[in-house]
């Protein structure tokens, strides 16, 4: 390849064995480390257009594994399937964010990168021009007016309804000092505005309990900012550090947060907040519910313009996919071509069950649905032979006029029987143990420009500007994630350095 002066991928055949020990046979285990390394190692020749990867799943069925004791065997899940590791070497082949990667492949976990970027910065020791060219923004520095006042204001819940702004107040609380053990306190900068606050609100996250929630309960589900103290026993967050946080009680100024629940970030930026919520629930939904994301494939995303559909279009075009969206006007249209869509769908200008019949007559592979009732249908009846359709919401359904009412699907098990196909729920915080491992992998495809952050324009100042928020969301109008700034002092102060 580098003397053809041609681009193309090179996958190297490891094995789990090399990514930690087998004891029962060493030799094995460091001739494997040795090819993981080897591969690590060859990370520069992606400035040629030359990728090289290695695969390192952990047993598969052949003469050699089947000298494994099968107690072992059971233990691990079982051998991996063969069709597994040809969908990690696709994946490895058209993933271009990823050169002198290892695809860890397991039937307990699934396909992950090891290691993760997290674990990389660790050892990573970067030049200051390769800083230059990886990222737009200057290095965060903490404001130098950080002081903690004697009390905060914070927005919670006092009644169950799915109208918000009825369902909250705003109460001033104080902020207790010292911080407990293995705590933090954030100071929080921007929040995240989600569809599912009325859910929230209505106490619909709620179960296990016969009486529901008690009452009052803080709201908000994800922010991110600064950390203003630290308890005892925290040795790994230092005061000033950036912080993302996504724990209920994000509407507030000063959040009191476990420590082991921060994930770090470089920036405190809006930017992050959309990766957070949405950004995850995009990310994860499409590798691990239903099945792998695989490439040359069609996809649809419906409600694409909006705080998560945004980043499911541009991962789905990332991995090699034809992507379709639908979306409600012509800036949300605007904006989806800009990401990268193939075939944008505005059903204020087109009737969409009459475009998918038209243009994919052998229907669709992969459906990434938020929408809910009648567009649930519609998707459902487009989905190809073994078609995935993937349901990560129902906007349409949350905010009726008694709120958000269950669903009747007759002759839905004879239509997923007919055509082999797959209808997967998917809820992000039964999956928190990737949510660092993927927000890493967000922030390195925006750093590097492969991926875009759309933040609608209008700004929201101050906790007291929350229901309006989520109002103005609901409304439809939103294009982009929907972010309040919680303390528009730390917004100038940093437009000034």
């Amino acid at each position: 390849m580098q003397a053809m002066q041609k681009p193309g991928v090179i996958i190297n055949m490891g094995s789990a064995s090399g990514l930690y020990p087998m004891i029962n046979d060493p030799i094995y285990s460091g001739s494997k480390g040795g090819v993981v390394l080897f591969t690590r190692s060859l990370v520069p020749y992606k400035r040629q257009g030359i990728r090289i990867n290695v695969l390192c799943p952990e047993f598969v069925e052949t003469e050699m594994g089947s000298l494994i004791d099968s107690k072992l065997i059971n233990l691990m899940g079982g051998f991996v399937p063969m069709e597994m590791v040809v969908k990690g070497a696709f994946k490895l082949i058209t993933d271009e964010s990823n050169a002198g990667s290892c695809l860890w492949i397991t039937n307990r976990r699934g396909m992950e990168y090891w290691p993760t970027p997290t674990e990389q910065n660790k050892y990573m020791v970067r030049s200051s021009s390769s800083r230059k060219r990886t990222t737009a923004k200057a290095p965060f520095q903490t404001p130098l007016n950080l002081q903690l006042p004697q009390s905060y204001e914070k927005l919670v819940v006092h009644t169950l309804t799915h109208n918000f702004r009825n369902a909250t107040h705003i109460v001033h609380a104080p902020l207790r000092l010292p911080i407990g053990p293995h705590h933090v306190l954030v100071k929080i900068i921007y929040a995240g505005v989600n569809a599912s606050d009325v859910n929230f609100s209505s106490g619909r996250y709620f179960t296990g309990a016969d009486k529901g929630p008690q009452l009052p309960f803080d709201a908000g589900f994800e922010a991110v900012g600064i950390i203003a103290a630290v308890g005892e026993s925290v040795t790994n967050l230092k005061i000033g550090t950036p912080a993302a946080i996504m724990t209920f009680g994000s509407y507030a100024e000063f959040m009191m947060v476990p420590s082991k629940h921060i994930l770090p970030v470089e920036r405190p930026d809006p930017e992050v907040v959309a990766m957070l919520t949405s950004g995850l629930t995009a990310s994860i939904a499409l590798e691990k519910a239903g099945g792998q994301l695989e490439s040359g494939k069609v996809v649809l995303v419906t409600a694409a313009a909006g705080g998560t559909g945004q980043f499911a279009v541009q991962l789905a075009k990332l991995a090699g996919n034809k992507v379709v969206a639908t979306c409600g006007g012509a800036d949300k249209a605007k904006l989806l071509k800009e990401l990268g869509v193939d075939r944008v769908i505005d059903y204020k200008a087109e009737d969409i069950k009459i475009v998918l019949k038209k243009e994919f007559p052998k229907g669709i592979d992969i459906i990434y649905e938020s929408v809910g009732g009648h567009m649930f249908d519609l998707c459902l009846n487009a989905l190809a032979v073994y078609g995935r359709l993937i349901v990560i919401g129902m906007i349409s359904q949350y905010q009726g006029e008694h709120g958000w009412k269950p669903s009747n699907y007759p002759g839905i098990c004879e239509k997923l029987l007919a055509k082999s196909q797959t209808v997967a729920g998917f809820f992000l915080v039964q999956y928190s143990q990737f949510w660092q491992e993927h927000l890493d992998k967000l922030v390195h495809l925006f750093s590097e420009g492969k991926l875009k952050v759309s933040l609608d324009p209008k700004q929201f100042l101050g906790v007291h500007s929350v229901p309006d928020a989520v109002e103005y969301l609901h409304s439809g109008k939103s294009v982009g994630k929907v972010v309040v700034c919680i303390d528009p002092s730390y917004r100038q102060q940093t437009s000034r350095l």
